[in-house]
């Protein structure tokens, strides 16, 4: 298995990191625990390390299985990894009491890397208020905690002052080759490899997305590599020198094998084959309906319609043929009062618009989709 050693982390990291949010699951919705420690086996048999879970997975039960499984390994042989669930934290004192709940369920006494989870503007204003990062400098001089790092979800104006507002031993980012522009972008991406701070990479695949593309789409990666799965070219794409790993929540034993494979036989992607990923990422780009950018500029509008999920939605179903989940979701938008049939035709967002998009003829043709 490939291993990185990045910047402040010290120890050798396998560059496929197993996601534990994805596990099989029973008929009544737990965690299948037989199949999933059969996966889990199998992938640290074959070099992985980095195990990363959270507060919330599987309604709360992931940390509990993780910390089970793992007292079949020894301790020093991986990282175990989970995060402050910081979007429940109202006080200095939850945010003890989450930490020490977490060491309880996963029986560990201390977390190789701990992540303050999901930051965006309004949760990184609790972390100043609540005085979580000294909370955190103290469980790492401890011993409670190596490396102290976060996860984000917000635009790039945030993470970059998220990001120089700590020394940080490395962060967590959603990135693959067709978010390049989506939260902090490629842009954080540099910004991170600049200031020395490794990254963790989650949704390299984009929620099974970039594994299950329409076959004409398809066809550009088998024609180079027909034997290489098309997840295998998306991991590969962020495996850059400045990712530390790559996390994959894994479901089937199939995924745990061929993610494995990418890594144990790890080549970095040539010019050739980062041209062809680029290819397909314009292949899939030019099958968008609009040209939104979710910028919001547009927003609010004053009949509720929520404009920029309506685009997202409609051009994400375009782009990866995803009809059915497409209706599903406008269904329950219209539920909501947030679906294009809301929308009144008082034209104030249109001028907004630095895309220049026809918002109201747009709404129009979404609104015949259900």
């Amino acid at each position: 298995m490939e291993t990185r050693k990045i910047g402040k982390i010290k120890e050798d990291i396998s560059l496929l990191g197993f996601g534990c949010m994805r596990f099989p699951l029973n008929a009544d919705g737990t965690i299948n625990e037989e199949e999933s420690s059969r996966m889990l086996d199998y992938a640290i048999e074959n070099g992985v390390t980095y195990l990363d879970t959270a507060y919330p997975y599987h309604g709360g039960e992931s940390e509990n299985f993780v910390g089970r499984y793992i007292k079949k390994h020894k301790r020093e042989n991986l990282q175990v990894v989970t995060k402050l669930p910081i979007y429940y934290v109202e006080s200095k004192e939850d945010v003890e009491k989450y930490f020490n709940e977490q060491l309880e369920k996963m029986q560990v006494e201390y977390f190789d890397f701990y992540l303050i989870h999901a930051l965006n503007a309004e949760r990184w204003e609790r972390v100043k208020k609540y005085e979580v990062l000294e909370y955190f400098e103290e469980m790492k001089n401890i011993g409670k905690i190596k490396y102290l790092g976060f996860s984000f979800h917000d635009k790039y104006p945030v993470f970059d002052e998220i990001i120089r507002g700590y020394a940080w031993d490395f962060c967590q980012i959603q990135y693959n080759y067709m978010d390049t522009e989506f939260q902090q972008g490629e842009k954080g991406y540099l910004q991170a490899e600049e200031l020395g701070i490794p990254i963790v990479i989650m949704e390299p695949i984009r929620g099974g997305q970039l594994a299950n593309l329409p076959e004409d789409i398809n066809s550009l990666f088998k024609a180079h590599k027909p034997e290489i799965s098309a997840a295998s070219w998306a991991l590969r794409w962020t495996a850059k020198p400045n990712t530390l790993t790559v996390l994959s929540g894994m479901t089937t034993m199939e995924q745990v094998v061929d993610n494995v494979n990418t890594f144990k036989n790890f080549n970095q992607l040539d010019e050739k084959e980062t041209a062809i990923v680029t290819k397909v990422a314009e292949e899939i780009r030019a099958r968008r309906k609009n040209l939104c950018t979710r910028c919001d500029y547009c927003m609010p509008c004053p009949a509720g319609v929520n404009i920029p999920r309506n685009f997202n939605v409609w051009n994400e179903a375009a782009m990866y043929r995803e009809e059915e989940n497409m209706k599903k979701t406008f269904k329950a938008m219209q539920e909501q009062g947030s679906f294009a049939d809301k929308c009144i035709e008082c034209g104030k967002c249109e001028p907004l618009c630095p895309q220049n998009i026809k918002i109201i003829d747009d709404l129009k043709e979404i609104s015949k989709l259900i």
